[in-house]
């Protein structure tokens, strides 16, 4: 599992050129690649995603890459990151 916090240098944010480079960068790998923007969370290789977060100068930015068969995979509870096998998922009840 990989993740990293960054933050946007680019004088004009993450608008479609570099949104697209960056797409493309992501495209190739097999693992799936999340971006987290505050509360919003969407898919690294969905251009629409990517310029529908209007990531400006300055944001912060929360990367997380998900095995390519989604195993393990990483969760977030209160703060904490947690990688977890898909098997140990499934005995998780949530109230």
């Amino acid at each position: 599992m990989y993740t990293q916090n960054v933050t946007i240098n680019n004088e004009v944010g993450l608008h479609a050129r570099p949104a697209t480079f960056f797409i493309q960068k992501a495209n190739e790998f097999k693992s799936s690649i999340w971006v987290e923007v505050e509360d919003r969370k969407i898919n690294a290789k969905s251009l629409l995603g990517v310029l529908s977060m209007g990531i400006t100068k300055g944001t912060e930015v929360f990367i997380r890459k998900v095995a390519p068969l989604g195993d393990p995979m990483e969760v977030t509870v209160r703060g904490y990151e947690l990688s977890l096998r898909k098997a140990d998922t499934e005995m998780i009840e949530i109230a």
